[in-house]
């Protein structure tokens, strides 16, 4: 079995990395494409694949600079996003998600009976896939998933959920792979915008917290790089402290909350900053916005100004794809075939 990745960016430099840690990728067994061959992500991609197993990876920007980290891990890296689907059995989508109907119009003609679609893309159904798969081959296999981007250290989360035609195999081949690069579990599609607003989203908020913790240190005369790691390792402490408890988390906040002490302090003064409410506010916001890309994306159709004109200049510069196979209209119908009625002026 191989796999491949639609897209050389963050989200496959960071799958790729943490499968070569796992030890589940095999370093000459990898391949990657995009058009950008000076990306870094392509430098680290050509690492390894799955024992017995290949990676490729595509991709249509070289200038991302996880191309050259794709390339310097060792991944097969490539342009060619057809060359991707026929060197790959499971293929990861893991491009922007209004760039998804381009690829999909682009490799759709060479999507096989093997092929196992993985979308990582926010707000893209699997029915909208589906129906877009659909009108070159029959029944084809779509997994959705969100995952986020600490699989690079193997403590990613993962959820995915199965389409019409996948089958529980499919399902079951997805989740060891997501497994070996952190937690995965399969839920019902309805979830996973939720699940994008919490740990897809997740990372970022911790990012931020981290630099306002070192802010705050470096503010009552820390080194900066000792405020960071204290800040950093206080986090990483306190989830595998709460992963390996049974322990609600209120319970443990309130162990290192003395009576009268400093930290009560500083949780009324974090309360009165409205902290749990910004929180849920940033959860719920991220949610939000992946369903307005879902609601476009179940519209078919998407609005001209949401693809940036050197994106698409990139995809147009791919073998085979023409203006009228991406749909380069006024009023972008992306997934649907017939031609939109216009007014006349």
């Amino acid at each position: 079995m191989s796999v491949g990745f639609i897209g050389a960016g963050q989200l496959a430099h960071a799958l790729v990395k943490g499968f070569t840690a796992a030890g589940v990728i095999a370093t000459h067994r990898i391949t990657a494409s995009s058009p950008d061959k000076d990306l870094p992500t392509v430098t680290g991609l050509r690492v390894s694949v799955i024992a017995t197993h290949r990676i490729t990876a595509s991709s249509p920007d070289k200038d991302l600079p996880t191309v050259t980290g794709l390339r310097k891990m060792g991944a097969f890296f490539t342009t060619s996003n057809k060359e991707t689907v026929n060197k790959s059995d499971v293929l990861f989508l893991a491009v922007k998600p209004h760039i998804i109907p381009f690829v999909l119009d682009e490799i759709g003609p060479d999507i096989e009976d093997r092929h196992l679609i993985v979308s990582c893309a926010a707000g893209v159904t699997i029915s909208s896939i589906e129906k877009k798969l659909l009108q070159y081959r029959p029944a084809p296999k779509v997994i959705r998933c969100m995952t986020n981007t600490p699989v690079v250290v193997r403590e990613g989360a993962t959820v995915y959920a199965t389409g019409t035609h996948a089958e529980v195999e499919d399902g079951k081949l997805l989740e060891q792979l997501m497994a070996s690069v952190g937690y995965c579990t399969e839920v019902e599609e309805d979830l996973i915008d939720a699940v994008t607003g919490l740990s897809g989203s997740g990372p970022a908020y911790a990012f931020l917290a981290v630099d306002a913790l070192a802010d705050g240190g470096v503010k009552m005369g820390l080194p900066r790089r000792l405020a960071v790691r204290l800040g950093a390792q206080a986090l990483l402490g306190a989830a595998k402290m709460l992963l390996e408890s049974e322990q609600h988390p209120g319970e443990l906040k309130d162990n290192v909350a003395s009576p009268g002490g400093a930290t009560i302090h500083a949780l009324h003064v974090m309360e009165s900053g409205g902290f749990r409410s910004l929180l849920i506010n940033a959860v719920e916001a991220s949610c939000i916005r992946t369903r307005e890309l879902q609601y476009l994306a179940d519209q078919e159709k998407i609005s001209p100004a949401a693809i940036k004109k050197t994106t698409l200049d990139k995809v147009l510069q791919q073998p085979g794809v023409t203006n009228a196979g991406v749909g380069v209209r006024t009023g972008l119908n992306l997934f649907n075939s017939t031609n939109p009625k216009h007014k006349k002026n």
